[in-house]
């Protein structure tokens, strides 16, 4: 297995049981015979996200806590942000594509990178096929 750009939704996944399920898990899996990479929004997706399940009830501070820790365990590169890059070819994909300029930022280092892309989010993984990028969990 080759490296891969990680998303948020997929990282998510992996705290929620009833989020994941046997892909998601085969994606997480394969972390540590390839290693991933994600653009710089990542972290902040990733902690907007966790907040969000403790301010609905859904998971509290401590199992957060143990999840970031496992989280911060696994071979995961976070690329730094490029200003130019982020407002040249990442806002003008999401232009071409309809995403938001964070789901373009996963699509824009996918591309750039030749990997493949882990995701959940299905105008994402819609954006991705179109131009010909590998999906994780496959299809």
């Amino acid at each position: 297995m080759r490296s891969f750009v990680l998303d948020g939704s997929t990282t998510l996944a992996w705290c929620f049981e009833d989020e994941s399920d046997d892909r998601t898990e085969a994606v997480l899996a394969s972390l540590g015979e390839a290693g991933a990479i994600t653009p710089a929004i990542w972290p902040l997706e990733v902690a907007n996200g966790l907040l969000a399940a403790e301010r609905r009830g859904r998971t509290t501070a401590a199992k957060v806590q143990l999840f970031l820790e496992a989280l911060a365990a696994l071979p995961i590169l976070v690329q730094e942000e490029d200003r130019a890059r982020t407002l040249g070819q990442t806002l003008a994909l999401a232009r071409e594509t309809g995403l938001s300029a964070y789901d373009a930022a996963y699509l824009e280092l996918a591309l750039r990178t030749n990997q493949p892309l882990a995701t959940l989010d299905e105008p994402l993984r819609r954006a991705a096929r179109g131009r010909g990028v590998d999906l994780l969990p496959p299809d």
